[in-house]
């Protein structure tokens, strides 16, 4: 049955809640629900009805494709100035002897390894510290571009930019613009958190305000940058700072246009201060994808982190809203692991990845950062192996 007929069948459901009814009907004429709609949606809406709301949408925007790319991370540092009360990835200053702090060498070090490889993207985000400042992030930036013109730098969130202008004594605009002017290409969405002050206080107190945040990404798209934004749910929140949070991102999209991807991030309890706060469930994380799918109407894509959620329910959320699973990773990101995360080694092939894909249903294509296709994998066959083991979910109808 396809997308539209579940919704019409859903609409007519004389048992469904005329709230519900409400808002299924403004998604098929496609208006903008409300704030107070979007609280709804958390409050009443079971899985099934968020499902075919979100999916209807997804099939309208991209049909089945879904899209991954192939990259690799770099993190300079785990060591940190901020106290976040959630990360079990950072080393206070005090503990740094427990972390890492890499040179300028070491991070080309990483980008030289993937000379041959099809890469095209490099992800840069970490920690802060004071010696990894604006020149030494200069100073990267111009070397890998001198080294690998065409590779995408997807480089730090405004968390790090925030302490790095302000010690530079610059504008954000005039700090991004000086750093894209060295090769920085583009902005990942890390460090939204929750913006609400009310959650953000007591979560992370001393990084950047949800307006610094804000401004950042504004700037970034006013040179002519994308980026991406996320929102780490699943922990002290309720409901509503939830929709708060995608509200302020869905009105500075229509102000810029420049955010390609919202990236739902859930909380993970190992080893941090939050470790008495249960983490949410699997129908929760799909409820949320869905929600997000359905209340960010000017976002592009939808992007669950398989190496954050597990590959099968990466593969359960292409069904529920989500268009994009991310990169191959290939083993180069400590951030999801140390939070315990299911992946313990968030490492996957171009093979395994179209494969998880295509078993439920869908058209994988891998971009670039931008959104560009590098190839179609819909009629490319890859030899059965090992790769049958991940993926035994029952094929998406």
């Amino acid at each position: 049955m396809n997308a539209t007929i579940k919704l019409n069948f859903l609409i007519e459901d004389k048992n469904l809640d005329a709230d519900l009814r409400k808002i299924a009907q403004k998604v098929l004429a496609e208006e903008r629900i409300t704030f107070d709609e979007g609280v709804i949606l958390y409050e009443k809406g079971e899985l099934n009805y968020l499902g075919v709301l979100a999916n209807y949408i997804r099939e309208k925007r991209h049909g089945d494709i879904t899209y991954f790319n192939r990259n690799f991370h770099i993190e300079p540092t785990n060591v940190c100035v901020y106290d976040c009360k959630f990360c079990s990835y950072s080393r206070l200053i005090k503990q740094r002897d427990q972390g890492w702090e890499m040179e300028v060498e070491g991070m080309m070090d990483i980008v030289r390894k993937y000379d041959n490889e099809p890469v095209t993207e490099v992800h840069i985000t970490g920690g802060v510290v004071p010696k990894q400042n604006l020149e030494f992030y200069a100073e990267f930036f111009k070397s890998c571009k001198a080294h690998r013109p065409e590779l995408h730098i997807k480089g730090l969130t405004p968390v790090e930019y925030y302490y790095i202008f302000k010690k530079a004594k610059l504008s954000h605009y005039d700090g991004l613009k000086y750093l894209q002017s060295c090769g920085l290409d583009s902005m990942p969405g890390g460090g939204a958190e929750i913006f609400h002050p009310e959650i953000r206080q007591q979560i992370a107190h001393d990084k950047c305000t949800a307006e610094q945040w804000l401004d950042i990404h504004e700037q970034a798209h006013n040179l002519g940058m994308h980026t991406n934004a996320t929102m780490l749910y699943g922990h002290i929140e309720q409901f509503w700072h939830r929709v708060d949070h995608m509200e302020r991102l869905r009105q500075l999209q229509d102000k810029t246009g420049g955010f390609q991807t919202f990236i739902p991030l859930k909380f993970r309890n190992k080893e941090n201060q939050m470790s008495a706060v249960a983490e949410v469930s699997i129908i929760e994380d799909l409820r949320n994808y869905a929600i997000a799918r359905i209340y960010m109407d000017n976002f592009d894509h939808i992007k669950a982190y398989w190496a954050m959620i597990s590959r099968e329910t990466a593969q359960l959320s292409l069904a529920y809203g989500v268009d994009d699973i991310d990169g191959t990773l290939d083993d180069t990101t400590k951030i999801y692991s140390m939070a315990g995360a299911e992946e313990q080694t968030p490492a996957m092939s171009t093979k395994e990845l179209v494969a998880l894909i295509k078993h439920v249903g869908r058209h994988p294509i891998e971009r670039d950062t931008l959104y560009n296709v590098v190839t179609d994998y819909q009629d490319v066959a890859f030899e059965e192996d090992k790769v049958k083991k991940y993926y035994a979910l029952p094929v998406v109808n």
